[in-house]
């Protein structure tokens, strides 16, 4: 099928549902995020009243695609893991020891299905013990719902394009993100970087996909190169802490090879 009949198939059928489609010249369908899997979860999503209108692409990552969406009057974000292109291998990384999805099928489709659902728990872990993430909504299949971060349809911007008024304060909130995420929700982002950071007046953390429980075999390794990041990336902003001491600060462990 080319792309322009199966754009208009794609409208024709959003639109049936009720589904109203905001910028449409922003909204360009492609194959290999709207095939016939996804296509099935989002008319599952809409006929359950999660989505009434669907705008513009917000991001185009590595694994998914991020559009802006409406319920009514509250702004989403749906992410849309591709599973023709999803990286099989990079995902299974991540889930390979993580008891909680020990008992997947290694096929495409159910890697980047587990993975969906797996974003989507570890989302609500962050958000139950108060952290700055998205709040997850619900999810089907490759499809995520969550709370739309930004303002009048457009996203807070990546850390790494914001010039922060006191770059050492913020550095310190994401060290005590990190030590949250560890000591309460049991969790390592597991990617942290310039990149996966929305500010607004305060640092908003997203794709937590790949993010680990405690347990995983590589949490503390994840750690390590999760520290490192924020401290090359705020190294050329401000002083930086020792790694090896937030690292003990956040686990209360020491790191191999230190007393």
């Amino acid at each position: 099928m080319s792309i322009d009949r199966f754009e208009s198939r794609f409208d024709r059928e959003i639109e049936s549902l009720g589904v109203r489609i905001k910028d449409v010249n922003q909204l360009k369908v492609r194959q290999d995020v709207f095939d016939e899997v996804t296509l099935l979860a989002l008319y599952k999503l809409v006929h359950k009243g999660w989505i009434t209108a669907m705008g513009g692409s917000i991001s185009t990552g590595k694994e998914a695609n991020v559009f802006f969406g409406e319920r009514g009057d509250q702004d989403l974000a749906i992410k849309i893991y591709r599973i023709r292109t999803a990286n099989f291998n990079a995902m299974s990384e991540y889930l390979i020891g993580d008891r909680r999805f020990s008992s997947i099928r290694r096929t495409r489709k159910d890697i980047v299905f587990t993975w969906t659902k797996k974003e989507f728990s570890n989302l609500k872990r962050a958000h139950a013990v108060g952290l700055l993430v998205p709040l997850p909504l619900i999810f089907d299949r490759n499809i995520l719902i969550m709370e739309f971060l930004g303002e009048e349809e457009c996203p807070y911007p990546q850390l790494r394009n914001v010039e922060l008024p006191d770059p050492e304060a913020v550095y310190r909130e994401i060290i005590m993100f990190m030590k949250k995420l560890y000591s309460e929700a049991e969790l390592v982002h597991a990617d942290l970087s310039e990149y996966n950071i929305l500010y607004s007046d305060r640092p908003f953390v997203i794709d937590m996909g790949q993010a680990v429980t405690l347990d995983h075999p590589r949490a503390r390794s994840f750690l390590v190169r999760d520290i490192a990041n924020v401290n090359r990336y705020f190294g050329n902003l401000c002083s930086v802490r020792d790694e090896r001491e937030i690292f003990a600060e956040i686990t209360g462990l020491s790191l191999p090879g230190t007393r």
